[in-house]
């Protein structure tokens, strides 16, 4: 018969190794560069795709925001497109670009503290 596993930690996931959130530190400066230089998010969320199954659970939960991210901001952006005919549009890319930035800036502030991000599968902030 096997020994039963000890339960993981629960609370904020510390990052003993710096280095290892550096590529999810990467993705989320590319995924703020693409506000200016598109292509960048497109980089940034396959290489979130590439790393995301060898990841420490703490940080798998910052690639699945990352890839929420790109999903959810291109069905927004999308939609906000469509809508500007009738000039609505124009509102809903603003709001989507406040979210995108907020999304992404949150992403940095809890992978620098080397926590697990909270919730990553929210539409929300």
């Amino acid at each position: 018969m096997s020994e039963p596993q000890p339960e993981a930690p629960k609370g904020p996931q510390i990052s003993t190794n710096p280095s290892e959130s550096g590529n999810a530190n990467l993705i989320y400066i590319l995924y703020l560069a693409s506000i200016v230089v598109g292509i960048t998010a497109i980089v940034g969320v396959v290489m979130a795709y590439m790393a995301k199954d060898e990841a420490p659970d703490w940080l798998k939960s910052h690639y699945r925001n990352q890839i929420h991210i790109f999903w959810k901001g291109l069905v927004y952006a999308l939609v906000g497109l469509v809508l500007s005919v009738i000039l609505i549009g124009f509102l809903i890319l603003l709001a989507t670009l406040v979210w995108y930035i907020v999304r992404t800036v949150k992403g940095m502030q809890t992978l620098s503290k080397g926590e697990a991000y909270p919730a990553p599968d929210s539409w929300g902030f």
